[in-house]
């Protein structure tokens, strides 16, 4: 089931690449995705975004071997390890979800597994 947005004029539109609430029925609930490469703890790059791209990546092969696309994607919460990287990760972000947007929250943490600078957690629909 694809997504579909909320949209109510009580609420102020987002101003960056998500949806403020997104309803769907939720079948995929996604571990934690980093950026690794696949057999490896190699991390892709140095930077969130450049971990980011390797990490929807991996999204996408998770998503066609459980028969679905980045348009099933219902939620997503991106832990960065360095905020500063946001808008770097936002264009990457932007690129890759269509619109309408999943609803997204991103979270700043203090570390994440193997040195990555950003996780992605996933519901799909």
């Amino acid at each position: 089931m694809a997504r579909t947005p909320l949209v109510t004029e009580r609420l102020p539109a987002p101003v960056l690449p998500y949806s403020t609430a997104v309803s769907g029925a939720a079948r995929l609930w996604l571990s934690g995705i980093v950026g690794n490469r696949p057999g490896t703890p190699d991390l892709a790059g140095e930077t969130a975004a450049d971990q980011l791209v390797q990490v929807l990546a991996n999204l996408d092969a998770v998503l066609a071997g459980a028969g679905k696309s980045e348009a099933d994607v219902l939620k997503v919460t991106l832990y960065l390890t360095d905020m500063s990287e946001f808008a770097a990760v936002n264009d990457v972000y932007a690129q890759y979800f269509t619109k309408p947007y999943p609803a997204r929250t991103a979270i700043a943490v203090a570390a994440l597994p193997i040195g990555a600078r950003i996780e992605a957690d996933v519901v799909v629909g």
